[in-house]
């Protein structure tokens, strides 16, 4: 969810209803005391989210509160040579929701990096995005992905897909 993903931000399925979720879905973790946690591309090996360019950075309408952790990562895994299991384990956490940008990259890598961890995911139906494919609209690419990981086969855990309503909802 950075700013070189959003030029312009119609780029991407549903960018505005997107942001309004996760920062609905951050809200509702802040209140239970659980950490959020933003996932930042460092895009130096590929020339791109270079860190300290407009586009490296997060969205601005993303709610950012101090308490939340940012990592970096240089790969479309947030968990490859990162700080996120570290960071995870040193909190106690083993359930995630993963919402985001890149769907069919970084979202579904993550995703399944996290599965063959054994933690306990939940996807965010309704608040990760794409863009449009060479062969295939951005609405499929979402729907798709939904529908695979809801399909996969568990390891320690199933994969959960829900909508942000579900998840506030409890």
């Amino acid at each position: 969810m950075q700013l070189g993903s959003f030029k312009p931000y119609s780029l991407r399925h549903d960018t505005m209803g997107v942001i309004e979720r996760i920062n609905n879905l951050s809200h509702h973790f802040r209140a239970n005391n659980d950490k959020v946690i933003f996932i930042q591309h460092d895009g130096t090996s590929e020339s791109i989210f270079l860190p300290g360019t407009s586009d490296w950075e997060i969205l601005p309408e993303l709610n950012r509160e101090p308490t939340d952790i940012t990592i970096s990562k240089t790969a479309n895994d947030s968990f490859y040579k990162t700080k996120l299991a570290d960071t995870l384990a040193e909190h106690g956490i083993t359930e995630l929701f993963i919402t985001g940008c890149a769907t069919d990259f970084c979202v579904d890598t993550t995703v399944k990096s996290a599965l063959s961890k054994d933690y306990k995911v939940t996807v965010i139906a309704d608040a990760h995005t794409a863009a449009a494919r060479p062969h295939i609209d951005a609405q499929t690419v979402i729907d798709h992905y939904n529908w695979l990981w809801a399909d996969m086969s568990p390891t320690k855990y199933k994969i959960s897909v829900l909508r942000s309503g579900e998840v506030i909802a409890g």
